[in-house]
């Protein structure tokens, strides 16, 4: 194996950032426990995804992502495109994962990249059960920001009925201009 023959498991470059990155949004536990064991930083940006557990969480690898939670990463951390870690798992409708980044203190209401959070990340998705649970946990309908401006937006214009019946229900501004 190449990291026997002393390859820096950290080495940054191509579409991935690093070798983590890459096997975690492929889903490659095994490798990526390989390279946990190596060393590898769980908090390495770069990259397509910004980071191994950006990578895990919008592709819904519920393993990998326990794996790389387990070696205590941020998980607030942020990138231009996919924002943070819980908007990317958000986005995708990633049950599993967005529970378990609420359970390790993702920042419900946090502002950055293409949806501005992750409540507007599962609206546009229409991902009604992730939803739930980010109003649950504090998510504010209300929060401006991203491309369509807020979630009630969102879920508006991707034509998501039971979506906007549930924001609807939280009391947003109906006439809050945005996007």
């Amino acid at each position: 194996m190449l990291l026997d023959k002393g390859a820096d498991v950290n080495a940054q470059g191509g579409m991935y950032g690093n070798a983590l990155q890459a096997a975690s949004e492929e889903g490659d536990d095994q490798v990526v426990r390989m390279l946990l064991d190596k060393g590898a930083d769980v908090n390495a940006q770069g990259g397509k995804y910004g980071n191994a557990l950006q990578a895990a969480s919008e592709r819904g690898h519920d393993q990998v992502v326990r794996m790389l939670l387990d070696k205590g990463p941020d998980v607030n951390t942020q990138d231009e495109t996919y924002g943070n870690v819980l908007q990317a798992a958000s986005s995708r409708g990633n049950n599993e994962v967005v529970r378990m980044l609420l359970d390790k203190g993702a920042d419900v209401n946090a502002q950055s990249g293409l949806y501005g959070n992750a409540l507007q990340a599962a609206s546009e998705g229409g991902h009604d059960q992730v939803l739930q649970m980010l109003l649950d946990k504090g998510a504010d309908a209300n929060a401006q920001g991203g491309e369509y401006g807020n979630a009630l937006q969102a879920a508006s214009e991707r034509g998501h009925d039971q979506v906007v019946r549930m924001l609807l229900d939280k009391g947003p501004d109906i006439n809050a201009q945005g996007g």
